[in-house]
């Protein structure tokens, strides 16, 4: 294979960019799908799990591979884009192999794997040769942590279907997909895996998976964490996020839940939870980019440039007297950011506030609240109490969830494309993956 090392580390793929010959890229690497064969013979590569458009996984079969690079791959360009399906005869290197527990034949201890490594053979087949491990350090002379490259038939225990399999070196292999790429790949495990990784996840890193995971995988990863682990991720979550959440649960653990959540963080989240789902107070989050009128400009920026902000909350700033949380004190108006990038650093907010557009109140509709920022051109709005204290604020992305069917995010995670496969292709992926 041309522009390819002897031998390639299967971890080091995750996330690994896809070309095409004319140096397009068409996705990432996912996984890498290999078969599993009877006794100490290597298993044999089938190809590779690529996601493309729209977070579509699809197979491209290894002998279409051309090169294999530390940040690139490149194909020879055709791409059937049915959806990849895993079949019962293959394993997922990436999703199923790592963190297995195995045992050293020569030693007759346990191991971990944290990797493996394949090479292409003279008849030009990838083969899983050799496999990287780590020592559980039991037994005096035994070193924990040390870690071992050995050859494939120097472990035994690949074969065993339920295995007590980790989930740290998958993590650690996606650790640089964005949370809604995450959250493609959690959905498509098993819900043993779902709960092994959730698990492993720190609190922050699961709270973004599950604001972007379907209804029914945040509620079955929720119901499998312990109630002290499931508040705290919940506090890490947004608050709207973890309204609509406990929304879904039975009322004695949605109390439980919040019971256990601390005081600051559950306030927010039970204001959410009085308002009804299709309303402006349902939809809105308590947590928008807020400022006091004697506020600079360049502090208000400072605030916006948060990058773990949500780009539609940080198209502007809400300026409210003391206190600044949410309820705030009275509102005054808002500055949108293109208007802090024209004025000088040291001007006020107060002097460039916009107070002309009437704030939705909480009882608004959600029909009312799509045709208010459809009317104005809005990415967002306030949203007020009587008293005239700011409550929180409506993104755009929160309307739109409301407004697509409640089974959206896994209806585009489970689409299969429309697009018609080329027989030839189709024929010579079927060849790849029957020949085991």
């Amino acid at each position: 294979m041309s522009g390819s090392p002897a031998r390639v580390f299967i971890a080091r793929l995750a996330g690994v960019a896809v070309f095409d010959p004319a140096g397009d890229q068409v996705g990432r690497v996912r996984d890498v799908v290999v078969a599993l064969r009877l006794g100490a013979r290597p298993p044999r590569v089938l190809g590779l799990v690529v996601e493309v458009q729209r977070r579509r996984p699809v197979f491209v079969p290894i002998t279409r591979v051309t090169t294999i690079e530390a940040d690139a791959i490149i194909f020879d360009g055709r791409l059937n884009m049915r959806r990849f399906e895993q079949r019962a005869t293959e394993t997922l290197a990436l999703g199923e192999m790592l963190d297995r527990t195995v045992v050293h034949t020569e030693t007759g201890e346990q191991v971990t794997v944290i990797d493996a490594a394949m090479e292409q053979t003279r008849t030009r087949d990838w083969l899983i040769t050799k496999v990287a491990v780590r020592r559980l350090g039991r037994g005096l002379r035994r070193r924990s942590g040390e870690t071992l490259v050995v050859d494939w038939d120097a472990v035994s225990g690949f074969a065993a279907e339920e295995y007590g399999q980790g989930a740290a070196s998958l993590i650690a292999a996606f650790e640089r997909l964005k949370p809604a790429d995450l959250a493609n790949v959690i959905h498509e495990l098993s819900a043993k895996r779902r709960g092994e990784v959730a698990a492993a996840l720190n609190d922050e890193r699961l709270a973004d998976v599950l604001e972007e995971l379907p209804d029914d995988d945040q509620i079955e990863i929720l119901g499998k964490l312990d109630a002290d682990r499931a508040a705290q991720v919940l506090e890490a979550m947004g608050p709207d996020d973890a309204a609509d959440l406990l929304g879904e649960l039975p009322a004695e653990r949605r109390e439980q839940l919040l019971t256990l959540m601390e005081p600051a963080e559950a306030a927010p989240v039970r204001r959410l939870l009085s308002y009804a789902d299709d309303t402006a107070g349902g939809l809105m989050t308590t947590d928008p980019v807020i400022a006091p009128p004697d506020a600079t400009v360049a502090e208000a920026l400072a605030q916006i440039r948060n990058p773990d902000l949500n780009p539609a909350l940080a198209a502007q700033v809400y300026v409210c007297r003391p206190p600044v949380e949410t309820p705030t004190g009275r509102f005054l108006g808002t500055v949108h950011f293109q208007r802090l990038l024209r004025e000088p650093p040291a001007t006020l907010v107060s002097g460039i506030v916009d107070d002309e557009l009437v704030p939705l109140r909480p009882t608004l509709t959600l029909e009312a609240v799509s045709s208010f920022l459809a009317t104005y051109n809005l990415v967002a709005a306030a949203v007020v109490d009587d008293d005239g204290r700011l409550l929180g604020a409506i993104t755009v992305d929160d309307v739109l969830d409301h407004l697509l069917p409640d089974d959206w995010r896994e209806t585009v995670m489970d689409a299969i494309a429309e697009e018609p496969a080329d027989p030839a292709d189709v024929a010579e992926e079927e060849a790849v993956r029957s020949d085991t």
